[in-house]
């Protein structure tokens, strides 16, 4: 049975401001074919060539697929020519193998990391439980026993900083911006100048807060947002936001910057009040957690993860390795 979801269009409120946008209003030739949370799915019609840029969680997968469907038919196509990929977290590539199911021949393409995390048991887990997880907050009951494949993942293109893709009329650049991940990549499509940001560049929030996700260094993720500040985009679509407004287009790197810095100082200042791990853990879940548009995009299992590397990260980066024991709560 098919799931029926519908692709959303909403307008959301930016902040104190109550600046109105239609966040998911993209550009021509650009659609949003997004079913339920998680991460995005954009699709991008460049005539003689059709992408996707990332998928989004495997337990939206029928919901994408069907969006995909209909917006294809909707342009005149036949088929799906390739899926550009941002990194390995599920929630952005988890509905890849169902994608790759439905179109067989489409290029896959991705960083050289990929590969090896789609060749890890360990990594595989790791995605189908919070797979799991996601399909039993975003999916009714009923639909609880619906399997997450893990198998099938693959990529056939690999992509270095600096490559060229080409998607018909369009040229996308790879842009290779660690921090969230080693394998993150930040794509720039011309004509147009617009940039799709990896989620080491963040969320947005609003007017004046991105939150930030450093899981593997926050130095990378610091020179990963001025390298793309020099690339001067027009347009910003930011991962798990959409669209961002121009009042925040220019100034959008150096607010990541500053509030990056915030959530670090914020940790740091726990940690040199002598709280554990867990009292740390927790109050920078319920400073920057709970809120409504965080639950909406990410379920706290997935938050709770990021918090494993996150906290020890920061810490051990900037006051260098605590006293033995500090990190033996933590749920490896």
């Amino acid at each position: 049975m098919e799931t029926n979801i519908e692709m959303e269009t909403h307008i959301e409120e930016l902040g104190s401001t109550g600046e109105h946008l239609h966040r998911f209003e993209f550009p021509k030739d650009i659609y949003r074919v997004t079913a339920g949370g998680g991460g995005e799915a954009i699709l991008i019609d460049g005539g003689d060539v059709v992408a996707i840029y990332d998928c989004g969680m495997a337990c939206s997968h029928e919901g994408v697929i069907k969006n995909i469907k209909e917006k294809l038919a909707e342009l005149g196509h036949s088929k799906l020519d390739k899926a550009i990929l941002s990194h390995s977290h599920y929630d952005h590539i988890g509905a890849l193998p169902y994608i790759i199911d439905e179109w067989p021949d489409i290029e896959v393409i991705g960083a050289s990391k990929l590969v090896k995390v789609f060749a890890s048991e360990g990594a595989r887990a790791t995605m189908k439980r919070l797979g799991e997880a996601a399909r039993d907050k975003y999916l009714p009951p009923e639909k609880h026993d619906m399997e997450i494949v893990v198998d099938g993942f693959r990529v056939d293109t690999i992509v270095e900083d600096g490559d060229h893709i080409n998607v018909g009329k369009y040229d996308i650049t790879a842009i290779w911006t660690p921090g969230h991940t080693d394998c993150s990549f930040t794509y720039l499509m011309n004509p147009g100048k617009i940039m799709f940001t990896s989620e080491s560049m963040g969320v947005l929030e609003n007017e004046h807060h991105i939150h930030s996700s450093f899981l593997k260094s926050f130095e990378d993720t610091i020179v990963s947002a001025e390298k793309c500040k020099a690339y001067n985009p027009d347009v910003i679509i930011c991962s798990h936001y959409g669209l961002v407004p121009d009042s925040i287009t220019k100034n959008f790197f150096d607010l990541y910057i500053k509030c990056a810095n915030t959530e670090k100082d914020f940790i740091l200042g726990l940690y040199d009040r002598g709280l554990s791990y867990r009292e740390i853990a927790k109050g920078y879940e319920d400073e920057y957690y709970w809120n409504k548009s965080r639950i909406e995009a990410q379920p706290v299992e997935a938050f709770r993860e990021n918090l494993i590397y996150t906290v020890p990260l920061i810490i051990r980066t900037f006051r260098g390795e605590p006293k033995d024991g500090f990190f033996d709560d933590i749920p490896y």
